[in-house]
């Protein structure tokens, strides 16, 4: 079997990992942007992300995207 009949077989999951940059602090994160409860930044407790149900509303400024 060639590789695209794998990712065929086998899909790419459509939920990830994000680096965000609190807006308060400066400080970076990592956090799921599907989470499914509020995250605070570990450094001043400001939301960075709330949940939506499905994908979570990121209010912090993504840096980077883990796949």
């Amino acid at each position: 079997m060639s590789e695209a009949d794998w990712e065929k077989l086998i899909p790419k999951p459509q939920t990830r990992f994000v680096q965000v940059i609190c807006s308060e602090c400066g400080n970076r994160q990592i956090v799921f942007d599907s989470a499914k409860i509020k995250v605070k930044c570990n450094v001043c407790g400001s939301i960075l992300a709330y949940p939506t149900g499905g994908r979570a509303k990121l209010t912090a400024k993504v840096d980077r995207v883990y796949d």
